[in-house]
């Protein structure tokens, strides 16, 4: 929805930070995604990187940010749970 509400399509995303308290989620978003592997988690993600309770969201925003600015990405696209099954998407575009 998100993508679709800001006119971007899927081809546009240079990189991608996704939520990954499991393996299994990255999986399951990929089968539904198809976000090519090599720009999914590029630093590693939340089993490399930590998921620190109550801030993951600020750690995946940051490192998408910072890996946008590293490979000079323009459009990414963080994902982050809220709890309870929810979760929020957040695109980010740079000049």
């Amino acid at each position: 929805k998100a993508l679709s509400r800001h006119g971007w399509k899927l081809d546009e995303i240079e990189e991608v930070e996704l939520n990954e308290a499991f393996a299994a989620q990255v999986l399951a978003v990929l089968h539904d995604l198809p976000f090519a592997p090599e720009i999914v988690n590029r630093q590693g993600g939340a089993i490399a990187l930590g998921h620190p309770l109550g801030a993951s969201g600020a750690r995946i925003l940051t490192t998408l940010l910072h890996g946008m600015k590293r490979h000079g990405s323009k459009k990414g696209v963080a994902t982050m749970c809220i709890g309870v099954g929810q979760g929020i998407t957040t695109l980010v575009e740079r000049p």
